[in-house]
């Protein structure tokens, strides 16, 4: 089945900040530990991955609802479906 969530948002719905040094959550906390950093292509909200001890882009799904995230990894040109458990 195919993903409307992803079908209509577009990788470069944001622009990847080139100045994101890790998980601003974490920073703020004093953590160092994020593993990966991804980006809401909702609002642009940016938080580490499921393999981070606190895990902030899914939190802010949990929160906010918004469907898809991208990865802003050098050279990773994904995006992921929260709601259809998808991958683009």
């Amino acid at each position: 089945m195919s993903c409307t969530h992803l079908d209509t948002t577009p990788l470069d719905a944001w622009a990847v900040p080139v100045d994101v040094k890790g998980c601003p959550e974490c920073i703020a906390d004093g953590h160092s530990d994020w593993v990966h950093v991804r980006m809401c292509l909702t609002c642009g909200y940016i938080g580490c991955c499921d393999s981070s001890p606190r895990q902030h882009a899914t939190g802010h799904y949990t929160e906010s609802r918004h469907p898809v995230m991208r990865s802003i990894e050098p050279g990773e040109f994904w995006r992921w479906c929260y709601v259809d458990e998808q991958i683009a």
